[in-house]
């Protein structure tokens, strides 16, 4: 379900959160899914379970999952999280456009570069990669 990259200089809590966030994001996990137990995702991914425990609580403070005793973990509505995502987005492409334009980078070249990325996203993801 998720990977750890041990080369990623952040910590590994903000990984699994990064990680989990965009399975759910990208409908991966969906609303009312329960989340993997901490023991047995730790286990899984052979790290020590306070670190899932951690990831967890960081996720339902940012609203992602919420925590029905005695049950477990689940992924809750995530509809406005998607939409806030993809202004965050759309705000860090302004930025790079503006770059780009002052670089005397053309509006073709941003096209034609913004296509080739997506086309690789969408073949990665096809290929079971998670597009990162």
């Amino acid at each position: 379900m998720i990977l750890i990259d041990y080369k990623d200089p952040r910590p590994i809590y903000e990984q699994v959160v990064d990680r989990f966030r965009l399975l759910i994001l990208n409908g991966g996990l969906k609303a009312d899914d329960k989340m993997p137990s901490v023991r047995m995702l730790a286990m899984d991914l052979s790290i020590n379970p306070n670190t899932i425990q951690r990831a967890y609580a960081e996720l339902e403070r940012r609203g992602y999952i919420y925590t029905v005793k005695g049950r477990g973990n689940f992924v809750s509505d995530t509809d406005k999280f998607r939409d806030e995502y993809r202004t965050e987005i759309f705000g860090r492409l302004d930025e790079i456009c503006d770059d780009a334009c002052k670089a005397g980078i053309t509006a073709g070249e941003l096209t034609e570069h913004i296509e080739k990325r997506s086309e690789e996203g969408e073949k990665r993801n096809k290929e079971g990669g998670n597009g990162e």
